[in-house]
């Protein structure tokens, strides 16, 4: 039972993190538009109108995973999203040397960290299993 609480506390706290961090991810496509479309791979189109619509995205499915009724699709669309974004962090890391301000292994790094990005948003918008409280267990 006290494991049980204190996985659903860990797990409402990385919910909020996980929420937080894709809010403020979304704003910085709108503060520093040119970071992001420095680093869209050349064959997707309308850079700039990519980089707001993926911003906006991020706003959000940040703001719906906080929201338990629009969690769990919020969960999916964050992870469409990881796996739609994740030619740029290739073309990052395939790039030249020098291309970008960041050296090779952080580029490289980004691609498992993507990977972790995807399994967290998937775990912390699944729906919880069993009682919801304590007194539900006798």
């Amino acid at each position: 039972m006290l494991v049980s609480c204190g996985v659903r506390t860990a797990k409402r706290v990385l919910v909020w993190l996980l929420g937080a961090l894709y809010v403020l991810a979304g704003v910085n496509h709108f503060v520093d538009a040119e970071f992001y479309v420095a680093i869209m791979p050349p064959y997707v189109p309308w850079h700039l109108a990519m980089v707001w619509i993926s911003g906006v995205a991020e706003i959000v499915l940040g703001v719906g995973v906080i929201v338990p009724r629009t969690r769990s699709l919020a969960g999916w669309g964050l992870v469409a999203l990881l796996i739609a974004v994740f030619p740029a962090n290739l073309h990052m890391a395939l790039a030249e040397p020098g291309t970008f301000d960041a050296p090779a292994w952080g580029l490289w790094l980004r691609l498992p960290i993507q990977a972790l990005l995807i399994v967290w948003a998937w775990w912390a918008t699944r729906p919880d299993e069993g009682p919801e409280t304590p007194a539900a267990d006798a």
